[in-house]
């Protein structure tokens, strides 16, 4: 490209005619937004971004968020206009139904959407996950003169992202963990829905951002594409720290009346203001048409297939140099598990069968972790200052630290701090990243604090996987501050994640393996702190879909079929064990049925379910939390608790809610009498 005024002018003015056409023609949507930032987009996407628009997944691509997804139009017209395969039918199409436009940029949906954005700062979080990954595995790759992990990410986003919690959260982290290629752009518009920000958001952001540790370039004129490469071109020379460049905009710059107003932010401009726009920016075309010589100076095809063709050659050379390695570093990005994978999985669920061992289920975790973090050097844990109660640490994953030069050491579990968001979203970023596979720890109540990035987990099929310790009132002492009640039912409700909540060795180590395997679903695994006795069984084939019969009333002395089925997850299963040894005296029969999963067993087949769960057969669920997610499954009865827990120690908690055997006997016999 010819870095001439006019041509950035043409550049920038065709996404503002994209995004303004675009919200038009949709009656929805945020034009402001992009047509701010067309500048600094001309500066980066036109003069500094490395990408393959051929080849969207190329491993050594710089990473690009748009943090600010309402202004999801910038994206997906710098998307078609730089050759991505997105037609200008689908920008016709922009938040209409089953297009590759939608509302906020979704992740696996549009060639180039790096992540899903929309819930503001989580974008931000994102970028600093990917960073954190690229910096890692260059420093587990790249040797002298062979640098295979090489690229920087760089993130746009706006005020109401730097409002957002979470951007303090993963901010600090990024100034911790010295990621120098990571490189923010911040629109200092000014404007929000409500108006103007200043009476409600006067943070010093370039001061706020020099106490994270952060190199800041600014404020600089934002709509003045020169002065953007300028400050992007400083940022690429920063060796120790993240770069926040603060551009000042304009947003809606172009439109006679409503630039630098919230009337720009949310809505189409109307088409007598679309109409003054093109004629105040000399913009002749019709709608959705763009000149031959602004797509010739987008076009970023033929640089970017030479900017792999490059990577892809030095690449051959790392190969015939370190051919192991190469070999590993092609399956971690092509997301495989090694080819011994089941093999090992199927060792530590046996060993722990042999072993039976009495342990609480997070310690569980962590033998399982023993044996997994071993076979795969990809696992990177973490807990938000936990790890102690949560157990997520293991001999193979020393703490992530810094050398005096700012790389890392090596070390595979990360000091998240007490930032459970940041934490979940950091992952998510780590997951999109690719290479990694990451899992990090804090208590189940706590879950509330990471639940839209869990969400956002979900929504983009990324295999993340999040332990929760201190599952129930069983955490004691602490009491209901701390004391899990809706929470296990609350994820649950989220489509695709699996949520698992084993109730001892070979349960955790299953649940375990099945969220390293599961890879378009995010995992929780909700672990218990007080010790749980090992579940004898038959089989461990079948724990792998979600629920089993663990205990026929054969096992307990009677021939009889069953009368009934409990129900149980987690340490509730000791319950329906003794309860069904208990009503065996009275000869009543009932099964025990272990469900560790709710989600992963309602997705196998109706014939196993009615295996497991008979329809003649009434059924009585037995966990430490709310009822309501239980009665889906045609239960007669719910021992279970919906009222907030108590300060106590766990036995007396117990006994005051009704976690007893006597009290799951009673039940089973009322409903028997029923």
């Amino acid at each position: 490209m010819t870095p001439t005024p006019s041509n950035v002018t043409l550049m920038a003015n065709s996404i503002r005619a994209l995004a303004m056409d675009a919200v038009q023609q949709a009656n929805s949507g945020h034009p402001g937004a992009p047509m701010g930032m067309a500048e600094m987009a001309v500066a980066l996407w036109g003069r500094h971004l490395r990408h393959n628009p051929g080849h969207p997944q190329w491993v050594n691509r710089d990473r690009f968020v748009l943090s600010n997804g309402h202004a999801s139009m910038l994206l997906y017209a710098l998307l078609h206009l730089t050759g991505y395969d997105l037609a200008l039918s689908e920008l016709r199409n922009f938040r209409q139904f089953g297009s590759k436009t939608p509302g906020h940029p979704e992740h696996g949906l549009t060639p180039g959407v790096e992540t899903t954005t929309g819930p503001l700062g989580q974008g931000l979080a994102n970028a600093v996950g990917m960073a954190l990954a690229e910096k890692l595995l260059a420093k587990e790759f790249n040797r002298e003169g062979h640098a295979i992990v090489d690229h920087h990410t760089y993130v746009f986003l706006g005020d109401g992202c730097l409002m957002e919690g979470i951007s303090h959260e993963a901010s600090a982290l990024a100034g911790a963990w010295k990621l120098n290629k990571l490189v923010a752009l911040y629109d200092d518009n000014g404007i929000s829905i409500d108006g103007k920000v200043a009476p409600w958001f006067i943070d010093d952001t370039p001061e706020r951002f020099r106490a994270y540790g952060w190199n800041v370039i600014g404020p600089i004129d934002g709509n003045d594409a020169d002065a953007v490469d300028a400050a992007i071109t400083q940022a690429l020379g920063e060796s120790e720290r993240p770069t926040m460049i603060v551009c000042k905009t304009t947003i809606g710059l172009g439109s006679p009346n409503r630039a630098g107003t919230a009337k720009a932010h949310g809505e189409a401009l109307g088409a007598e203001e679309v109409k003054l726009t093109r004629e105040r920016l000399g913009w002749t075309s019709e709608p959705f048409v763009i000149p031959e010589a602004a797509y010739a100076l987008w076009d970023a095809r033929t640089r970017g297939l030479a900017d792999e063709t490059a990577w892809v050659d030095a690449f051959a050379a790392y190969a015939k140099a370190y051919p192991g390695l190469a070999v590993e570093f092609a399956r971690r990005t092509d997301h495989e598990l090694p080819k011994d994978w089941a093999q090992t999985a199927v060792d530590a669920a046996v060993a722990a069968h042999v072993k039976a061992e009495t342990v609480a289920s997070r310690k569980a975790g962590q033998l399982a972790l023993e044996a997994f973090t071993k076979a795969l050097p990809e696992l990177l844990g973490g807990s938000a200052d936990l790890t102690g109660s949560n157990l997520t640490n293991t001999t193979s994953t020393a703490p992530f630290r810094l050398e005096a030069d700012g790389s890392s050491n090596g070390g595979r579990h990360i000091n998240y701090g007490v930032r459970e968001f940041g934490m979940a979203a950091i992952m998510n970023g780590i997951a999109l990243h690719g290479g990694l596979i990451p899992y990090g720890g804090t208590f189940l109540t706590f879950s509330d604090y990471s639940r839209n990035a869990i969400r956002m987990a979900a929504l983009m099929k990324l295999r993340v996987v999040h332990v929760f310790t201190h599952d129930s009132i069983g955490l004691g002492e602490d009491g209901p501050t701390h004391q899990s009640i809706e929470h296990a039912a609350s994820l649950r409700l989220i489509p695709g994640l699996d949520v698992w909540r084993p109730c001892d060795t070979a349960e955790t180590v299953v649940a375990w393996a099945c969220a390293i395997e599961s890879r378009a679903r995010p995992s929780a695994l909700l672990l218990s702190r007080q010790n749980l006795p090992y579940a004898p069984k038959r089989s461990l084939d079948e724990i792998s879909k979600g629920a089993y019969v663990l205990a026929e009333p054969s096992e307990v002395g009677l021939s009889k079929r069953a009368q009934a089925v409990i129900i149980a997850t987690g340490s509730e299963v000791q319950l329906a064990l003794h309860a069904q040894q208990d009503l065996a005296k009275s000869g009543i029969a009932v099964r025990v049925v272990s469900m560790p999963s709710t989600s992963v067993f309602d997705r196998q087949s109706a014939a196993y379910q009615t295996s497991v769960l008979p329809r003649n057969l009434p059924r009585i669920a037995v966990e430490m939390g709310a009822t309501d997610g239980w009665w889906k499954y045609g239960c007669a009865a719910v021992v279970g608790i919906d009222t907030y827990g108590e300060s106590a120690p766990a036995p007396v908690l117990f006994k005051h809610f009704g976690f007893t055997a006597d009290n799951v006997v009673a039940t089973v016999r009322a409903v028997l009498k029923r």
